[in-house]
């Protein structure tokens, strides 16, 4: 089987589980996504959507976000991971959005990754659910799942998003990548996963990767008694 023909296969499986698959944080607007992506690093996205709330009823826009403390952003952040360094960043970033953009978003991938806080892949995800410019973010799940699956040699996110855009028809970019997200975390966690029961992996998967899956979940289990 072609990769090409492995992506139709698993789009065909993807579109069936997730016709329709939602952006997993809870925004308003651009800006809103923005801080929440920030925020959704080393942090997951139930926490991040615990604390927008009150976050964003406090700073619902760039001018009024920046006219915010550091403190009084990190109060509002606090449960969420590296929250200091997000605080400061959140207050920077409002502050360029507010100063240089009129208070809105850039619509450039370029501008985006110059904002304080913001890497490839926030970027990329608010050009993709923002502003629907064809992206393919790449997450934990994804890079994980791309190794998984063949598509991808999994050494370096990169790498991953250079593959996965090479597969994937264009047009497909900003719904595979959530549902890829989606399908890793309930059908294909990292640990403890039987590759020949998952419903992409059981036939994308190749021998080799299976058993070495295989004999590594079964050392995690040996491990695990030895402790107990």
């Amino acid at each position: 089987m072609t990769r090409a023909e492995k992506t139709r296969r698993i789009l065909e499986i993807l579109d069936e589980l997730y016709p329709e698959p939602p952006i997993p944080l809870d925004h308003r607007d651009p800006f809103t996504l923005l801080i929440a992506v920030l925020l959704s690093a080393q942090t997951t996205d139930a926490r991040v959507n615990q604390v927008t709330p009150g976050l964003f009823a406090a700073g619902p826009d760039a001018a009024t976000m920046a006219s915010l403390t550091v403190d009084e952003i990190l109060d509002h952040i606090r449960t969420c991971g590296l929250a200091p360094t997000k605080a400061k960043n959140i207050s920077k970033l409002a502050s360029i959005l507010n100063e240089e953009y009129d208070g809105e978003v850039p619509r450039d991938l370029a501008a985006l990754e110059e904002l304080p806080g913001v890497g490839h892949k926030t970027a990329s995800v608010v050009m993709a659910q923002a502003f629907g410019v064809p992206s393919f973010p790449v997450d934990t799940h994804i890079h994980r799942l791309a190794a998984r699956w063949g598509l991808s040699n999994g050494t370096t996110v990169e790498r991953t998003e250079r593959d996965l855009k090479a597969v994937f028809p264009e047009e497909t970019w900003n719904r595979a990548h959530l549902q890829i997200i989606y399908f890793g975390r309930e059908h294909c966690p990292a640990r403890s996963h039987d590759l020949t029961e998952c419903p992409i992996c059981s036939w994308a998967a190749t021998k080799k990767r299976i058993a070495e899956e295989s004999k590594k979940n079964r050392s995690g289990r040996r491990k695990r008694r030895s402790k107990d």
